[in-house]
C-alpha cells in the first residue's frame, strides 16, 4: 500500500470505521504510517473479509437455532439473539471497509453508505454491551433476587428492553451520521470517507467520553456488581440444593463466557480511545506518541470485530442448553424435558406444585358425594 494513501488514513480517520481516533486533525504528513506496519494494511482487507464469511455463517447459525426451535426463548436467549443480530450489523459493515482499505482509502459507494457503514460500529458497541448488561441482570434476578424480582424475568419486558437499547443506539452515532463526508484530499485521487467535524477538539472528547463512560464504564461496574452477587449466591450451600437452582447455574455459566470474551475484545479498543482523547487535548504529544496511537487503534478495533466471530463458538463449546436446542433443531432429536426447563423460575415451581394440589383437592370434593351415592 502506498505511502500517500497511509498517509490519508492517518490524516483524515478513514482507516478505523469509528473515526474517534485523532486522524481528522489537520494535515501532517510528518507522522504517517509507519513504514514497519505497512504488513498491517496490506493483511487488512483480507483479515475482515474472513471475519465477515466466519461471523455471518456462526451468527446466522445461532440466530436459526433460536428462531426455529418450537419452545418459547427465554429471557436470556431473546438478549443473546439481539446480541447475534448485533453482531451481524457489524459484520455486514466489514467487506465495505475491507475494499476501501484495499482502495487505498477511496471510497466508491458514495455519500449515504459513508455515512450508514459507518455507523454501523458504534451501533454495535453500544447496543452489544447493554445486551449484555441486560443478559447479567437477568442471571442477578434468577439466582439473587428470586423470590422478590424474579417476576420481572418475563419475554416480553425483555424485548421491549431490546426496543429501547436499539432505539438509544441508533441516537448515538449521530456523529459518524452527521459528520461524515467525502472529501478530495490534496495530492491524492479519488474521495475518502472522513469525519468532518465542525470542532474537531470539542467532537473527538465528547465522542470518547460518551464512548468510555456510557459505553463501557458504567455498563462495566453493572456487570461487575451482578457478577460478584451471583457468586456468592452461587457459594450458598442451601441454594446449591435446589434442582432449578443447578438448571440456572448452567446458563450462567454460559452469560459469564460471553461476559468476558466481551471485555477481552473490546477493552484495547476503549484504552486507546482514550489515549486518543489525551492526545487530541495536549496532555500527550509527539510523532512516536501519534503512530503508536494510529497502530494500536487499528489493532484494537480488529481485536473487538474477532468478538463477533467468537460468540458463536462460545455457545457451541460452553452452551449446553444451547447444545440441546441445536440438536433437536438440525437433527430432528426431541430432548427437551420440560420439568428442568431453565425458563422455569424457582417462583414458578411451588406455584405449579400448589395449583396441582388445589386442582386435584377440587376433583376430589366433586367425586365424593357420586361415590356415596353409589356405596348407598
Amino acid at each position: 500500500m502506498g505511502t500517500e494513501a497511509t498517509t490519508i488514513m492517518a490524516e483524515h480517520g478513514t482507516a478505523l470505521p469509528n473515526g474517534t481516533v485523532s486522524w481528522s486533525t489537520p494535515p501532517s504528513t510528518d507522522c504517517p504510517w509507519p513504514e514497519d506496519w505497512q504488513w498491517l494494511l496490506r493483511a487488512l482487507p483480507a483479515f475482515l473479509w474472513f471475519l465477515t464469511i466466519v461471523g455471518i455463517l456462526g451468527n446466522s447459525f445461532v440466530l436459526s437455532v433460536w428462531c426455529f426451535h418450537k419452545s418459547r426463548s427465554t429471557v436470556a436467549e431473546i438478549y443473546l439473539a439481539n446480541l447475534a443480530a448485533a453482531d451481524l450489523l457489524l459484520l455486514c459493515g466489514l467487506p465495505f471497509w475491507a475494499i476501501n482499505t484495499a482502495n487505498k482509502f477511496h471510497w466508491p459507494f458514495g455519500l449515504i453508505l459513508c455515512k450508514i457503514i459507518n455507523s454501523f460500529l458504534v451501533i454495535n458497541l453500544y447496543s452489544s454491551i447493554y445486551f449484555v448488561v441486560m443478559v447479567s441482570i437477568d442471571r442477578y434476578l434468577a439466582l439473587v433476587k428470586t423470590m422478590s424480582l424474579g417476576r420481572l424475568r418475563q419475554p416480553r419486558y425483555a424485548k421491549w428492553n431490546c426496543f429501547v437499547i436499539w432505539v438509544s443506539a441508533l441516537l448515538l452515532c449521530f456523529p459518524p451520521l452527521a459528520f461524515r463526508s467525502l472529501k478530495g484530499v490534496e495530492g491524492y485521487e479519488g474521495m475518502a470517507c472522513v469525519l468532518d467535524y465542525p470542532s474537531v477538539f470539542q467532537w473527538t472528547i465528547i465522542t470518547a467520553i460518551l464512548l468510555n463512560t456510557v459505553g463501557f464504564l458504567i455498563p462495566v461496574c453493572i456487570i461487575t456488581y451482578c457478577s460478584v452477587q451471583i457468586i456468592q449466591a452461587l457459594q450458598n450451600r442451601d441454594i446449591q440444593k435446589i434442582k432449578t437452582i443447578q438448571t440456572e447455574k448452567k446458563a450462567t455459566i454460559l452469560v459469564f463466557a460471553v461476559l468476558l470474551l466481551f471485555i477481552i475484545c473490546w477493552l484495547p479498543f476503549q484504552v486507546t480511545t482514550f489515549i486518543d482523547m489525551l492526545y487530541q487535548i495536549g496532555v500527550i504529544s509527539g510523532c512516536d506518541v501519534e503512530q503508536g496511537i494510529i497502530v494500536a487503534s487499528q489493532i484494537a478495533a480488529d481485536c473487538g470485530f474477532i468478538n463477533s466471530c467468537l460468540n458463536p463458538i462460545v455457545y457451541v463449546i460452553v452452551g449446553k442448553h444451547f447444545q440441546r436446542k441445536c440438536k433437536e433443531v438440525y437433527f430432528g432429536r426431541v430432548l427437551r424435558r420440560p420439568s428442568s426447563a431453565p425458563s422455569m423460575t424457582t417462583m414458578e415451581i411451588p406455584r405449579i406444585s400448589f395449583s396441582a394440589d388445589n386442582q386435584r383437592k377440587k376433583s376430589a370434593a366433586s367425586l365424593s358425594p357420586k361415590h356415596n351415592l353409589l356405596i348407598s
